[in-house]
Formats: C-alpha cells, structure tokens, sequence
C-alpha cells in the first residue's frame, strides 16, 4: 500500500471512527479500536499481540465493519485475512 493510501485511511478512521454515526453498529463496535492493527494489514506483518487482543473484542463487530462502504476495503483485504488468521479470529461471511 502506498503512503498516500495510508494517509488517507488513517484520516478515514479518524475522522469517520469519531464523528459518523454508529446507527446499525452496536455500541461496542469502535472501528477505532482496530487501530493497533493498521501496520499489519496495510504492510502485512506480524500482527501484534494488541492487535489480536482488540481484533478479538471487535470480532462481532466484523461484519458490521466489512458492510460499511468507509471501511470494507481494509476489513476485507487479504492483509487483513491473513491477520485475523494469524489472530485466530474467525473470518466472517457476512
């Protein structure tokens, strides 16, 4: 991913994590909270084990983040397959 792709989601979590509305999300979903995880699914490291632990906390909330337009490219990427997978969280069909 280039930086320039990087800049801009990290202002779209930023951004749309604080001021878009959170409707059809329950109130524990926090995109976030996925933070720790940015370096792991736009390079494709290790994730980290705050990664993990969050992407655990969030796991009900995958589906919900996969179906919004604003974030479905990053919780749907291959990189972010493959760090759920290294998490042992289960990759939604939503």
């Amino acid at each position: 991913m280039k930086a320039s792709n990087i800049g801009v989601f990290i202002v779209l979590v930023l951004v749309l994590g604080y001021y878009k509305p959170q409707v059809s999300m329950a109130a524990s979903c926090k995109i976030l909270s996925l933070s720790p995880c940015l370096d792991a699914i736009t390079s494709g490291k290790t994730p980290s084990d705050r990664c993990c632990s969050r992407l655990k906390e969030q796991e009900a909330c995958l589906c919900e983040f996969a179906k919004d337009p604003d974030y479905s490219q990053y919780i749907t990427s291959p990189n972010a397959m493959k760090v759920a997978t290294a998490c042992g969280v289960a990759i939604p069909s939503c």
